[in-house]
């Protein structure tokens, strides 16, 4: 059902598996007229935006309704143009999950970076892409916002 999600489909990628746990999802997004750029290769932009959010709804539903997550920043490198489909898989391991939930606890919240690479058929590595993920206690995170006046 996410693949016809606007936000998803609009970004042309096509989710290919999810695991039932969530630690694990794998996309593939492809050449064509949603994606291509001037020059005949995958759009920057598409690259970037195919990755947003994964590792956000992984965490979301992995670490259930006690925490609050949110995508902070990203930064994306080039490493040569996406003629052909590509493919990126996100894992977060089981110590993965245990070091943010207890980070988080401890400090009440914690900015981690995470990587994910597109690649190609050959396994050469089109882009890296470093996301930054917010994941506080939602009691925290109350606080902290009702502190800057804001309503949660």
């Amino acid at each position: 059902m996410m693949n016809i999600y606007p936000a998803i489909f609009g970004t042309g990628v096509k989710i290919l598996f999810i695991s039932d746990d969530w630690h694990e999802v794998h996309l593939r997004l492809g050449v064509n007229f949603w994606t291509k750029n001037y020059v005949g290769t995958i759009f920057g932009g598409s690259l970037f935006s195919a990755t947003d959010s994964f590792y956000m709804i992984m965490l979301y539903n992995i670490l259930g309704k006690e925490f609050v997550v949110w995508d902070k920043a990203a930064h994306i490198k080039f490493k040569r143009p996406g003629k052909e489909k590509v493919y990126a898989k996100f894992h977060l391991s089981t110590e993965d999950i245990q070091h943010i939930s207890q980070t988080a606890r401890e400090k009440g919240e914690y900015v981690f970076e995470l990587k994910v690479n597109w690649l190609n058929s050959k396994g050469k590595t089109i882009t890296e892409i470093d996301r930054f993920i917010y994941v506080a206690t939602k009691d925290f995170y109350k606080k902290k916002m009702e502190a800057k006046g804001i309503a949660v």
